[in-house]
């Protein structure tokens, strides 16, 4: 059976909210389970029990939360000396606000989050375009859910960027599930 990680920090709730919703799409495709964790509670031990990552954050002044970064490089580091992560499947997600429609600085959290899968030797699953509500609630990158108006009022994340959390974390759990075990770049 292939597991997937799901790691997030989450300030008001709104990227737990995709978390859970990831969890679920996970736990939906047979032979898959997950475990759901706050980025301040991972371990060597769960990344390297999961053939599978998924990672979600809020954005903070476009880039990651401090959490998932301390995790990054603290938990993570060792395993990219040991080139423990190669190969293993990796997806985000991403939560946030700012002035203006284009999400005040989401694409540069996605690349950042990114850009460490890539250097641990991670598989990235973008989310495709035809994935259903893709325009309500994704980039190529991932989901992505505003949790704010143009104004800063907090309105929460919408149900369509959950279910493309929903959605995206089948794509990943199948990735995971058709790799498993393969021993790609080991």
């Amino acid at each position: 059976m292939a597991q997937v990680l799901v790691v997030y920090a989450s300030d008001y709730g709104n990227t737990e909210k995709m978390a859970k919703a990831a969890v679920a799409g996970i736990e939906s495709v047979a032979g898959v389970s997950a475990v759901l964790k706050k980025a301040e509670d991972v371990t060597a031990d769960d990344l390297l029990g999961s053939d599978g990552v998924m990672v979600g954050t809020p954005v903070h002044m476009g880039s990651m939360d401090w959490r998932l970064k301390k995790m990054i490089d603290t938990v993570c580091s060792g395993l990219w000396m040991q080139d423990k992560l190669n190969g293993k499947v990796a997806g985000v997600f991403v939560s946030g606000s700012g002035y203006g429609g284009a999400g005040s600085g989401a694409e540069l959290t996605f690349l950042s989050v990114l850009n460490n899968f890539a250097e641990l030797g991670m598989i990235i699953v973008p989310l495709p375009k035809n994935t259903e509500g893709y325009k309500k609630g994704g980039l190529q990158w991932g989901p992505y859910g505003r949790s704010a108006d143009e104004d800063l009022k907090p309105i929460g994340v919408s149900d369509d960027a959950v279910a493309v959390a929903r959605r995206h974390g089948v794509h990943v759990a199948r990735v995971a599930s058709a790799l498993a075990g393969k021993g790609i770049f080991s």
